[in-house]
């Protein structure tokens, strides 16, 4: 079964590639990249006139809730949500329960997703057991068994011997750590950024200094290490001057934004609603305008969603009871298309890069690239496509979101998976 995809402006960072080309997919695969391939070449042909054609978008944060909190999310249903907001591969995270935290776990979880999940499903194993902080899961065992990294996410581990150990350990393993940077001694009982809005809602505050003092000890790790670090879900204007210095220092080193906070700010929570609460919180507008640089310069390589979902009834809480965590993986793109692309602050080119390129290149998996005898992960985008985000609207079981009602533009027509089309949002 072949798949023609035609007309569409085919963005491609890993080739270098930004024109008008058809692509012919064949078993799985791209097979071939030319411009007017004859109709005849596909059995099925897919009019991408007006569109991006662009590699896979891969995420590298995900939480898909299972084992332990199906309530919340499920492999299939999370994967399903993905596939709607045009993600091929996704990273879930393994604050589950039990924690993913052994090769056993990994293999479990590879099991799982061959069954329930329409896109592909990239494990990340936890840096220590239980998530306890205490001793190193199987590190070596993990990366054998599948794990393309490791993450203590949902929190830090605070004995940084430890931890220096966890980075010699996934270095040698071939994988990257994916670092949740706050200081638990700080944090306390914080819900919010620290500053008016906590103040007025009656709510503990989170310094930024949380966040900015584990993501200097981490990069300082990785460079007496020389281990891959990833720092996830960044927010501080300090972060990335941070990210910047250290890459100018030769440390391994990357950073990636979620659409939250580049979007929003501590000024934009209307009041005591949960569905504004998430971790690290939404700063202020002057860290906000330094993650938006950081991205447009290319300093902060990755945007990922930070995919959060919680029951109805967890976010109806007032939002010092409240969960962290909204959702991500129908909202990212369109967001990103909206606020970035479409206010000249990131190309269309650049957008491809931080969403499929850079976060392959990340964790070092073979995808991100339409290269002719690539695996066949591909993402049709319609750039101008206007709609209204509605949360009834979302396949995730998590309905937690702050931007209900917003109008976006940028909308996912086909997300296609091996070559294989899982999902499709033309009407």
């Amino acid at each position: 079964m072949s798949l023609l995809i035609k007309g569409g402006r085919l963005i491609d960072p890993a080739t270098k590639r930004d024109d008008y080309f058809d692509v012919l997919v064949k078993d799985g695969k791209v097979c071939q990249v030319e411009k007017n391939l004859d109709p005849s070449c596909g059995d099925q042909v897919l009019d991408a006139k007006g569109c991006y054609v662009v590699p896979g978008l891969i995420d590298l944060h995900v939480h898909l809730r299972e084992p332990g909190f199906e309530y919340k999310e499920t492999i299939k249903t999370g994967a399903m949500a993905a596939a709607k907001g045009g993600y091929t591969s996704i990273c879930p995270m393994p604050n589950t329960k039990p924690v993913i935290d052994s090769p056993e776990m990994i293999g479990w979880l590879k099991d799982k997703a061959k069954t329930d999940a329409v896109v592909n499903i990239w494990p990340v194993g936890a840096v220590t057991r239980g998530q306890m902080g205490k001793e190193l899961a199987d590190i070596a065992g993990m990366a054998q068994a599948g794990a393309v990294a490791i993450s203590e996410d949902g929190k830090s581990v605070m004995d940084t011997k430890l931890y220096k150990e966890a980075m010699v350990q996934a270095r040698e393993a071939g994988i990257t750590v994916l670092a949740h940077c706050e200081d638990k001694t700080l944090v306390g009982q914080g819900a919010l950024n620290a500053g008016p809005v906590a103040e007025k809602l009656g709510v503990a505050g989170i310094g930024n200094d949380v966040e900015d003092i584990i993501a200097a000890r981490d990069i300082i790790l990785a460079k007496s290490t020389g281990c891959r670090l990833h720092l996830c879900h960044c927010s501080t204007k300090d972060s990335v001057t941070m990210v910047r210095e250290a890459k100018a220092d030769g440390v391994q080193v990357s950073g990636e934004v979620c659409p939250h906070h580049f979007v929003l700010t501590q000024d934009d929570i209307p009041g005591d609603d949960a569905n504004y609460k998430m971790n690290p919180p939404l700063r202020a507008k002057e860290d906000r305008d330094a993650l938006i640089e950081g991205i447009s310069s290319g300093i902060m390589e990755a945007i990922s969603t930070d995919h959060a979902p919680h029951s109805e009834e967890e976010k109806a809480r007032p939002i010092a009871k409240a969960p962290f965590g909204i959702v991500g993986s129908e909202t990212a793109l369109p967001l990103t298309m909206t606020y970035l692309v479409h206010t000249g602050k990131l190309t269309p080119y650049e957008m491809v890069r931080r969403m499929s390129y850079s976060p392959a290149q990340i964790i070092g998996i073979d995808r991100g690239s339409l290269e002719e005898g690539k695996i066949a992960d591909i993402t049709i985008i319609d750039p101008d496509k206007e709609y209204t985000i509605r949360k009834e609207d979302f396949v995730s079981k998590g309905k937690n979101t702050p931007f209900e009602g917003f109008k976006v533009r940028g909308k996912v027509m086909e997300t296609i998976v091996g070559g294989k089309i899982v999902y499709s949002g033309r009407e």
